[in-house]
């Protein structure tokens, strides 16, 4: 008879090997995880996305991809991509960009990104509701010491925006982006307040103003 094998702890960062992680991420059972691995630590989140969550997640993949459209910034986006350096560290930011002359730095065919062979993504995006403590720490430490350029935090309860640049693997806050260069965070948060009772198509005409001026 088989000793019956204790259910894996999710939502929580638990002690385990890298081993122990790949071989987590890999579960049938967890395939709908999304996984982060720091400092001999894994985390595997399998709360549900709820309506919330993911209606600003979508309103922010538009409202900064619509900006860098209409500023003529070079970006490319991505949506829940895994990064790894293996051994070391892995994530799976909800929406992460690579800008300017970084934007193909990705080629199509690519699954799991490299970071042994790729560079880090320019931009990373957290939306966080059940989340926010752990996107306030831990996960902020982790992509400092992955050297991102920026980090931002989108607090869904609160419809606040705390972002912060990274350099030398620390970080400090900013209000206005400095890799989307010009974009401000209280035009995203009067944005995602305005999305609590109007359509995203009335958001996005609100937002076609706001960044044409």
């Amino acid at each position: 008879m088989n000793p019956v094998e204790t259910p894996l702890k999710t939502d929580a960062w638990i002690a385990a090997s890298w081993d122990a992680y790949v071989k987590a991420v890999k579960d049938p059972e967890l395939n709908r995880a999304k996984g982060y691995y720091y400092q001999g630590f894994m985390r595997l989140e399998m709360l549900p996305v709820g309506s919330d969550h993911s209606s600003d997640h979508a309103l922010m993949l538009f409202a900064v991809s619509l900006y860098a459209t209409l500023k003529g910034i070079a970006v490319t986006a991505k949506d829940n991509c895994s990064y790894r350096k293996v051994g070391i560290q892995e994530c799976q930011p909800d929406i992460s960009y690579y800008v300017g002359t970084k934007a193909l730095a990705i080629p199509r065919g690519t699954n799991i990104v490299d970071l042994n062979k790729y560079p880090a993504p320019d931009v990373v995006i957290e939306i966080a509701k059940s989340s926010l403590l752990d996107d306030q720490g831990a996960k902020r430490l982790l992509y400092e010491d992955l050297g991102v350029g920026e980090y931002w935090i989108v607090d869904v309860e609160r419809g606040k925006i705390t972002a912060f640049t990274v350099a030398n693997q620390g970080s400090y806050r900013i209000r206005e982006s400095q890799l989307i260069v010009g974009l401000q965070m209280i035009t995203l948060e009067q944005a995602l307040k305005q999305s609590q009772e109007a359509d995203q198509t009335q958001v996005g005409s609100w937002l076609m103003q706001q960044f044409s001026a």
